[in-house]
């Protein structure tokens, strides 16, 4: 299992919104990087979900791939997609402030290319940040 990290702005679409509608379509990623990710992910691996415009940018939840890569519908050109499934909520947000302030997590990609939608998590980046939401896996 790989873990990644997902970004959207909640007015794209919000965890709150991942809650209630527990499953969804990763789509309009326009990013070659981004796209590349995309393609990686594999049924059951787990992404932090990340709000980056509410209040305070912050990982604020787990979702996990549900369909692997396939056609983004909302267009014609040469762009993937994923589905995604709510699996939980963080019992404690973690900040950008925070990850940033970690040295255990210094090269995350969050600090280190910050507006990558879609990004690899590494197992130790992935435990830190659980641990620092007071969750467990």
């Amino acid at each position: 299992m790989k873990y990644w990290l997902i970004k959207s702005d909640p007015e794209t679409y919000s965890f709150e919104r991942m809650k209630a509608e527990k499953k969804t379509h990763w789509d309009g990623v326009r990013n070659y990087s981004a796209r590349i990710h995309l393609r990686a992910m594999k049924k059951d691996d787990l992404c932090f979900f990340y709000e980056s415009m509410n209040g305070e940018p912050s990982i604020v939840g787990i979702v996990k791939i549900a369909k692997e890569a396939y056609q983004d519908p909302s267009t014609p050109d040469d762009w993937s997609c994923v589905d995604v499934a709510y699996v939980k909520a963080m019992k404690k947000p973690v900040t950008l402030a925070q990850v940033k302030a970690n040295k255990k997590l210094t090269q995350m990609a969050l600090v280190r290319i910050s507006r990558l939608s879609v990004q690899p998590v590494s197992d130790e980046e992935w435990e830190e940040v659980l641990k620092m939401a007071e969750a467990s896996k």
